[in-house]
């Protein structure tokens, strides 16, 4: 199915029922059977699955956190005059997480009254709740200011590196958590004794990254093919080399995508090209041939069956994979 929404594609995930949502820079959740929800008054920002599975929450430049569901939009909270650059979410606690500036809130689903909120030295470039949902990671300059998503007062831990960390993924373990920096390399950290990490190598700035394959394997956009990085062990990936997959010295990789459970990767291309990856197997399947506006948005369903992708001019497609 290809669509063609005439609005940048910000983000688009797979609800619990496998059907693909689309959020624009227009302020509208698009619906893979064609409903549509005006979230926004201006552009989406940021968004993440709800918790509960159903719909995306978005965050606006014009303050408003926002559920859409297929049978329209609910207001989460509103913060006027600012721009909620960053949405995270956790469905193993119903929290839902959002950034304006220096400043993190967090909200429950089954409590209308929980807010939490936690103040930053520079501003929050992105947010990533642990697997249990009880510790949330916010990349900002400097490092990552890990807090506990639920206490009121209290001292954030802080994993420092210098830089601008725009990114951030915990391992599906809780062990590692991983940045993507405004250079053209990822920075890691085991969590237990803050032991830290550089992944270098990039040719390009990686600032999408996936794990897959019961967090044995973490894939990382940034260069012409999708980074592969082993996970397995204690020690994650330190010592060991990545390996890179797809290459194609015509373009680079800017989105990716991976199946939780499985060894399934999706890779959304600078020319438009969507392909995806079983890495046992290692043979290309290409989703989207033609080149086109460069890819903004992927996922891959959790049973790796299915793809779906946005792109800068609004062209959108989601396709089967047959995994």
């Amino acid at each position: 199915m290809i669509y063609a929404f005439d609005a940048y594609v910000t983000a688009v995930s797979f609800d619990a029922a496998g059907r693909a949502v689309f959020a624009l820079g227009d302020g509208t959740v698009r619906f893979e059977a064609g409903e549509r929800a005006q979230a926004h008054e201006g552009a989406v920002l940021s968004a993440a699955a709800h918790p509960s599975g159903e719909g995306v929450v978005t965050g606006g430049d014009d303050g408003r956190l926002v559920w859409s569901r297929a049978s329209g939009p609910q207001e989460i909270a509103s913060l006027p005059g600012s721009w909620i650059d960053a949405v995270a979410s956790s469905p193993a606690s119903g929290l839902i997480a959002f950034a304006a500036g220096r400043h993190v809130h967090v909200r429950d689903i089954a409590d209308a009254t929980f807010t939490r909120t936690f103040a930053h030295e520079k501003s929050v470039a992105d947010l990533a709740f642990e697997p249990k949902g009880r510790r949330l990671a916010a990349a900002t300059y400097g490092g990552i200011w890990l807090w506990y998503a639920r206490i009121d007062a209290q001292k954030p831990g802080k994993l420092a590196w210098a830089g601008s960390h725009v990114a951030c993924a915990w391992s599906p373990d809780g062990k590692f958590l991983i940045s993507a920096m405004q250079e053209n390399q990822l920075h890691g950290w085991r969590v237990a004794d803050e032991k830290n990490m550089r992944m270098g190598g990039y040719p390009a700035k990686p600032k999408s990254l996936a794990f897959l394959s019961k967090g044995n394997l973490m894939a990382t956009s940034g260069a012409n093919g999708v980074v592969v990085w082993p996970f397995a062990g204690a020690t994650g990936p330190m010592g060991k080399q990545a390996a890179e997959v797809g290459y194609d010295e015509a373009a680079m990789v800017v989105r990716v995508a991976g199946a939780p459970a499985l060894s399934w990767v999706a890779a959304g291309l600078d020319d438009g090209r969507v392909w995806a990856c079983d890495l046992t197997g290692q043979k290309i399947v290409p989703l989207q041939a033609e080149k086109a506006a460069p890819v903004t948005a992927l996922a891959i369903s959790p049973d790796a069956r299915r793809v779906a992708w946005g792109c800068e001019d609004g062209a959108a497609g989601v396709a089967d994979v047959g995994g």
